[in-house]
């Protein structure tokens, strides 16, 4: 089975739409590895994940807390200490080796040169592997 793989463009906010993205996926009983090779990008997406809906809760932990396991969403720096293999949401601006392993890559692309010029990369990259892509224009869903 190949890694199927969604590109979010337009973002306003990409780790805001990750939230969203991380809570549906939650929801429906998935379990999300969030990569954050970026302390600080990691640490924000964690409070931000907190205060994201204020009447529910997206139980999310640290790649190197205990509960790592058996908690449905798990936000890590290194890709080798994310415990689950189904969907990776990957807030970094590389393609992060041992990406194939997941059912499910997610990538969400900013407003920014830089952010654009770094997925169309790994999108190249992705698509040299012959691997399943689709992309979502989240600017045309908001109307923009």
């Amino acid at each position: 089975m190949s890694t199927e793989i969604r590109f979010y463009h337009n973002a306003p906010d990409r780790l805001r739409v990750a939230c969203v993205l991380t809570a549906k996926a939650e929801a429906s009983g998935r379990r999300v590895s969030v990569f954050a090779p970026e302390n600080h990008v990691a640490r924000h997406f964690d409070q931000m994940l907190w205060a994201f809906q204020p009447l529910a809760f997206v139980p999310h932990v640290a790649a190197g807390s205990p509960l790592a396991a058996e908690t449905p969403v798990v936000i890590g720096s290194r890709l080798d200490a994310l415990p689950h293999q189904d969907v990776l949401i990957n807030l970094g601006d590389e393609l992060p080796d041992g990406f194939d392993r997941f059912d499910l890559v997610i990538e969400i692309v900013g407003p920014s040169d830089e952010e654009r010029q770094a997925a169309r990369g790994r999108y190249r990259r992705y698509k040299d592997q012959g691997l399943p892509l689709s992309a979502h224009d989240l600017a045309q869903r908001s109307g923009e």
